[in-house]
């Protein structure tokens, strides 16, 4: 049984929260950005938070080291946005190895810093790895219902090269997140098979989609039951539902998927929705009572904070989830796969 299996049957799992809420409270400029080293950059840079882990270290183990300080059990890489596919935007697909690697041993050296002064409390690494701008599953052209941006096998590719590079960097576990086309989620996770499959090591995963609106299902629209069902058949550490939405409203998706499945269930909503600036305004306090509710019903395993969350939101969070009991799970009785 990995150590993180281990950590899940003693308590639930606080996971950091937002990285861009974080960043943008830099107020980075292109320069900043760039760095010496892309000064000359032919594209403007400004905005790719991904190439941060290169241009300013310091910042990325700063924010890690504050959600840690909050008392994450688990923080992300700074890798939403480091596949092929999305750094095409700033013509940096050359980039990739090096952004996925650098944010993870970033990430690492942190982690190892709190797991050496609270052994009890061994932190983790988690790769993130986002849905990509494109979708394999529906088209981008409404007068052409065929036509896909993107391909199955070109999506397994990138998401291959990324998950090779967050593990060389040291990650704990992949985190496949915010999907909204589970098609897109299906080539990540054919991809991270793959991988294991070659180095023949096993890494647990957690597979985490986004319910997009009040209709109550992905972009590509499933419901949460019919999410959970298409992937069932990957062993999983853990599902659930991040962004999009915030605490409250997230609640019904997580129960339609709580008895029905026997990996971990894992949530990290908003602060709330946003507001007409596009901000989120739930304080720390408001959004830790509504996730309290969550754990009165059992529904939860792994409960962390995404878009507008800091690490107030994860104290809050993280003093709340230590009176509860974590969610019983075939998973978590029996051995691991």
């Amino acid at each position: 049984m990995s150590k993180i299996q281990q950590a899940l049957k003693d308590r639930i799992l606080v996971l950091d929260g937002a990285m861009g809420t974080m960043l943008q409270a830099y107020k980075f400029s292109e320069d900043d950005f760039r760095g010496d080293r892309f000064k000359d950059y032919p594209t403007p840079l400004q905005g790719n938070n991904d190439l941060l882990s290169i241009t300013q270290p310091e910042a990325i183990k700063t924010i890690h080291a504050k959600y840690f300080e909050a008392g994450a059990d688990i923080v992300e890489t700074n890798t939403f946005s480091s596949t092929t596919i999305a750094m095409a935007d700033y013509q940096m697909e050359d980039l990739v190895y090096e952004l996925n690697f650098q944010s993870a041993k970033l990430a690492k050296e942190v982690a190892e810093v709190f797991t050496a002064k609270e052994p009890h409390k061994p932190r983790f690494v988690a790769g993130a790895i986002g849905p990509t701008n494109r979708t394999a599953s529906m088209s981008p052209d409404v007068n052409d219902p065929g036509y896909r941006a993107v391909t199955f096998d070109e999506l397994r590719v990138a998401y291959k090269q990324q998950v090779e590079a967050l593990m060389d960097g040291g990650v704990d576990i992949l985190l496949v997140e915010t999907v909204f086309d589970t098609l897109n989620a299906k080539a990540a996770l054919f991809a991270i098979e793959e991988v294991k499959e070659a180095r023949n090591i096993d890494i647990p995963i957690m597979l985490s989609g986004t319910i997009t609106d009040a209709s109550g299902r992905t972009l590509s629209g499933q419901t949460a039951e019919a999410f959970l069902i298409s992937v069932s058949h990957i062993p999983l550490l853990s599902i659930g539902f991040n962004c999009a939405l915030g605490a409250n409203l997230l609640q019904p998706h997580l129960e339609a998927i709580v008895n029905k499945t026997d990996f971990a269930i894992s949530a990290h909503p908003n602060a709330g929705l946003p507001n007409a600036f596009g901000e989120y305004d739930e304080s720390p306090e408001e959004m830790g009572e509504q996730i309290e509710v969550y754990l009165q019903k059992n529904l939860i395993n792994i409960i962390g904070g995404c878009c507008g969350t800091t690490p107030e939101h994860i104290r809050v969070i993280t003093n709340i989830a230590a009176k509860y009991k974590p969610r019983c799970y075939a998973g978590s009785v029996s051995a691991s796969h």
